[in-house]
Order: C-alpha cells, then structure tokens, then sequence
C-alpha cells in the first residue's frame, strides 16, 4: 500500500479514510466493584455506538478494579486475532482502586496521547475544571487498538461519538496496511 501523507489539512482525504475504514471486532470490557450485567448502562451504551458506527461487539466482559483481573482480560484479547480493539470503561479516575489507566499503559506499545488530550479537552468544554481528574487513554498494542474511557454514561458517550467510532474503521485500516 502506498504513503499516507497526515500531515494534509486535507478534509475530504480524512472523511475519504474514513468512509473506507473497515469493521472493527470489538471486546468491551466495564471495569466495576459494583455493576452487574443489568445495571451495566456505560458498557450498554458502548456496544450500542459501536454497532451504530458500524463496528461489532465481538464480547462484552464485566471485571472488578482488580490489575490482575484487568491484565488477564486485555492480554487475552491482545492473543486473539479476531479482536481489532479493546474499549474499557471505568477505573480510569484518581481513586485508589482506579487502576485501568495503569494497567493499560503498562501494556501499550504506541500511545496515541492525543486521545486523552483531546477527551480531556472535550470533557471540559462539558464539565469544567473537573475534566482533569480523568485518566482516560488510548493506544496500539500490536495491531490492537485500546481505548480507556471513563465509568460514566455521559462520558462513554462523549469518547465513543467524539473520537471512537469515527477514528476506529481509519486506525483499524491503517494497522492492517
């Protein structure tokens, strides 16, 4: 495959890349000492974009804020080969037990630092100051994207419909490229 230039400001070339961008398998895992599968509404609404932006939830995983457990969990999907990406949300905060961030980083062979800049920037823009306690991050492990958001509902939706799903067909074709 030829050179992508993205240094272009080039605005058809972006959505061009992302028309063509192929359909993700998805494993969604939702981090959480107190959800169940009927009280899951952020890893709900994960799956639920995921589909709507044409991608498939190949999985769905509901683990406590356990590194260990966490760990397990990716590194398995890592070794899958019919996993493209892994979408987590929860323990991505400052509490003590909010250990997803770490476990992912520790994993990541590219971080895409933009990710949690840009989601931190767009969580400003909703909620303030507060913005800046959340770790969320996103990254390439492989050819396996992970991305790292948040617990909350609202903020599962403003990562997957702001950064997510209209990057992940792109990325996807570019680590197969």
């Amino acid at each position: 495959m030829g050179h992508h230039d993205h240094s272009k400001k080039d605005t058809d070339s972006v959505a061009e890349h992302r028309q063509k961008g192929a359909q993700a398998r998805c494993l969604v895992i939702t981090v959480s000492d107190s959800r169940t599968p009927e009280t899951d509404r952020s890893g709900d609404r994960m799956s639920a974009l995921l589909e709507q932006g044409g991608h498939h939830t190949a999985q769905r995983l509901l683990i406590p804020d356990e590194p260990d457990q966490i760990r397990q969990a990716i590194t398995k999907a890592l070794e899958d080969p019919s996993i493209d990406a892994v979408l987590t949300n929860g323990g991505t905060g400052i509490a003590p037990r909010d250990l997803t961030t770490d476990v992912v980083a520790s994993l990541l062979d590219q971080p895409l630092d933009g990710f949690g800049e840009l989601f931190r920037s767009l969580s400003f823009a909703e909620i303030g100051s507060a913005a800046m306690l959340s770790r969320a991050v996103g990254g390439i492990a492989g050819k396996t994207m992970i991305f790292s958001l948040p617990g909350s509902t609202k903020a599962v939706e403003l990562g997957m419909t702001k950064l997510v799903v209209p990057e992940l067909g792109h990325l996807l074709g570019l680590l197969r490229s």
